[in-house]
């Protein structure tokens, strides 16, 4: 006996000869076919029937029942021949491709846009599923300001189990803020109020940078009551309460009119601090002296966040990982006093259960695992936790670093390491032009992560019609995975000048070699030894030498000598980022000493220092200032040769000039050395394109050089200079000015290069 059975669209319909006819055969086989969704286990599961067992009516109108429930189905086929089932199923087709257009740009706001509509790759196609996500971005757009919106959706079969589905989204219009007005503001300004809230009054000129656009999100107005009421708080004023907006909109005009109500109070005065935590983990009097907050000053809510933080970190530094730190507020409002109460709860200990790493196609998990400061087995570290992403940033290896603490138990945590990798192969080639060397050439061939493993090797040139360079390293930043960094460097350079009596040219071919080692947290110890055969050429105009010694004065000779030097040094890097830091300091300082055999003796000191801070903190701006300061002494210890004196000017010195400006000796007597010099310089960054990390700046050089003292010449520069990591690696703009330039001296209004950093 045969029966077939099709069931479509969830209708299941069995006739009564049907169920009587089942009723009297033993199940001899199961089949599925057509079916990739489910595994054969959860399929018999649902079943819920075995071969062998009498085929029965009710069950088998269960399962079908069950199998549409899981969604991934549009039609169900059944066949009994004798006792043998067969399952027939014709999936959904699956979203293979989703395209977003006329709205976001950058992949990763698409990717959370997909997201936010449940609508990813992967997903089961069905018409509900893509009207909901029609409809969900659609009222994203509303929360975002933009009225009468549309989204059309198409959907192309590419093949029969996979379809793609294109949102092709028009923006409609924008309601304008027109007004904006804060009743009951009294202590607090609009320009206050516009450094907190998404949405402000339309600015003068908006369409420039920093200038308010006035665009209305709606989805931020309730935030933007909270923000203004913590601003109060930072203002000391507790019993401030701000309402909800109200928005008045003209839909004729696509303008809007926008009410805050605030009542503000008074302002509150930090009475007391006080500390509940067992002092067996850490004492709260070391605590105390490091809080933002202070007693007697006025109350500021995010400096009590702050400290809220400091407290949490200072515990969790010491294995509590799921610590908690709740505070109260006990207000006198009486006095306008406020009494601040921390209630530290630390849990228990937490250990590292495992490190998970992710995304790295090319980079060694063990080459990761060196930057994080945490391993299985360790006891857990907020600050641990923190550096490590910051080192890993700083790496280059990456484009995009995020760590993660996934909870395991009361006592042990799983860190999540996700990683993008960031194309550590480059060719670059970049120039520039001044009005000494004219049209100056740059090109490099580099590899900053060999093999996976690290390892960084460059070859590197700079031509112009003046001076050449040449230069082959490798570079090994982690010695067998410790805590040692070694590196070999072979050059060769070839500087001509050309003065009014003469014209010079010094060539130096050398090597250095050098060995390093991490001494604690981001500071480094090591000593590079250098050695330079130089060559020093001298051409005189017919009868300028000999004028200078019947003058009784000394000309400079040509001479070949070798410098051999060894220099300690120590340096200093917490930034977190490698290209564009926008917090910490990088510092250094060393010492060379020429006369480890050798014709050059003398004894170098430098320091530098190099300050980031962001001001999105502060101003909730992406502006990031850069302070960078350098000093050099040369000490005379035997015999400093020509080539060994101190120069300023170029990109690293003294933008504006280019290098090795100063000194300028153009009569040719033989002059000392120049020993003393100190650079300066001021850079302020802003946001240009950041989804091409692309940004612009401003800078102010100053810079000093002398023989015996730092004052003998002084010059400065300014300009501006854009920045974009590209594809084959960073890529500076400079346009400079040199501000108080003498006629003699060698300017530089251009340069471009890749592969720069402040």
């Amino acid at each position: 006996m045969k029966i077939r059975i099709v069931v479509k669209n969830k209708v299941v319909l069995f006739s009564l000869a049907c169920a009587m006819a089942l009723s009297a055969d033993t199940i001899k086989s199961i089949e599925y076919k057509d079916v990739n969704k489910l595994s054969p286990e959860i399929l018999n599961e649902t079943l819920a029937m075995k071969v062998g067992e009498e085929l029965n009516q009710n069950k088998l109108n269960d399962a079908l029942v069950k199998f549409y429930k899981f969604g991934y189905f549009d039609d169900i086929s059944i066949s009994t021949d004798n006792g043998n089932v067969k399952f027939i199923f014709k999936e959904k087709p699956s979203i293979a491709i989703v395209e977003i257009k006329g709205y976001k740009s950058r992949a990763e706001d698409i990717d959370s846009v997909r997201t936010l509509i449940n609508l990813k790759k992967g997903a089961m196609y069905t018409e509900k599923r893509v009207k909901e996500a029609k409809d969900k971005l659609l009222n994203i757009l509303s929360n975002e300001g933009f009225i009468n919106s549309v989204v059309e959706t198409e959907i192309e079969n590419i093949n029969d189990k996979s379809v793609k589905v294109t949102l092709n989204v028009n923006k409609g219009d924008e309601i304008i803020i027109k007004q904006a007005n804060y009743h009951g503001s009294n202590k607090l300004e609009q320009d206050d109020f516009d450094h907190v809230t998404a949405n402000k009054e339309v600015e003068f000129a908006s369409w420039w940078f920093g200038q308010n656009d006035g665009e209305v999100k709606i989805d931020q107005l309730k935030y933007d009551a909270r923000r203004i009421n913590d601003l109060y708080f930072e203002k000391g004023y507790l019993d401030a309460q701000v309402k909800e907006p109200f928005l008045d909109i003209d839909f004729a005009s696509n303008q809007a009119k926008l009410d805050f109500f605030i009542t503000e109070g008074e302002k509150y005065t930090t009475s007391g601090i006080k500390i509940y935590l067992d002092s067996s983990i850490v004492d709260p009097e070391t605590i105390y002296p490091d809080l933002k907050l202070i007693v007697g000053n006025t109350f500021n809510i995010k400096k009590l966040r702050t400290d809220q933080e400091l407290i949490r970190t200072r515990v969790a530094d010491k294995g509590y990982a799921f610590v908690e730190v709740k505070f109260d507020l006990i207000k006198d409002e009486q006095t306008k006093k406020v009494n601040v109460v921390y209630n530290v709860i630390p849990g228990k200990k937490v250990y590292i259960n495992d490190v998970k790493i992710s995304g790295n196609a090319k980079t060694l998990d063990r080459v990761i695992r060196r930057n994080i400061y945490l391993a299985p087995g360790d006891l857990y570290n907020l600050t641990d936790f923190k550096s490590s992403t910051n080192k890993l940033k700083r790496s280059r290896f990456f484009e995009n670093v995020v760590i993660e603490e996934k909870r395991v138990s009361d006592e042990k945590l799983d860190i999540i390491v996700k990683v993008t990798e960031a194309a550590t192969g480059s060719l670059m080639l970049g120039g520039g032009y001044g009005s000494y060397d004219k049209v100056m050439v740059n090109g490099s061939i580099s590899e900053v992560n060999m093999f996976g493993s690290g390892l960084a090797l460059g070859l590197s040139a700079d031509v112009s019609s003046r001076s050449n360079r040449f230069e082959i390293s490798l570079k090994n930043p982690a010695i067998r995975d410790s805590d040692y960094n070694g590196e070999v460097e072979v050059h060769s350079t070839e500087a001509k000048i050309n003065r009014t009596s003469y014209d010079s040219q010094i060539d130096t071919k050398g090597f250095s070699v050098a060995v390093g080692k991490q001494i604690v947290r981001d500071l480094y110890l090591g000593t590079r030894y250098k050695l330079d055969a130089v060559s020093e050429n001298y051409d005189y105009e017919s009868g300028k030498k000999e004028a200078i010694i019947a003058a009784g004065k000394k000309p400079y000779e040509s001479q070949d000598y070798l410098s051999s030097s060894v220099t300690p040094y120590l340096s200093f890097d917490n930034t977190d980022d490698f290209y564009f830091p926008r917090e910490g300091v990088k510092a250094g300082t060393s010492v060379e000493y020429a006369g480890v055999g050798g014709d050059s003796k003398y004894i170098k000191p430098s320091a530098y220092a190099k300050y980031f801070y962001s001001l999105e903190d502060l101003a909730e701006l992406d502006w990031v200032l850069r302070l960078k300061t350098q000093a050099k002494i040369l000490i005379d210890n035997g015999e400093i040769n020509q080539g060994d004196s101190l120069y300023l000017g170029g990109t690293k010195t003294l933008r504006g000039y280019k290098s090795y400006a100063f000194p300028s000796n153009e009569s040719g007597v033989k002059e000392e050395p120049y020993k003393n010099l100190w650079a300066n310089s001021a850079e302020m960054s802003f946001p240009l394109v950041p989804s091409a990390k692309m940004r612009w700046g401003v800078f102010y050089d100053y810079g000093m050089i002398g023989q015996d003292t730092f004052t003998d010449v002084k010059r400065s520069g300014t300009g501006a200079l854009l920045e974009w990591i590209s594809p084959m690696g960073p890529l500076q703009l400079i346009f400079a000015h040199a501000l108080d330039a003498q006629p003699t001296d060698d300017t530089s209004s251009f340069e471009f290069s890749l592969g720069t950093s402040f």
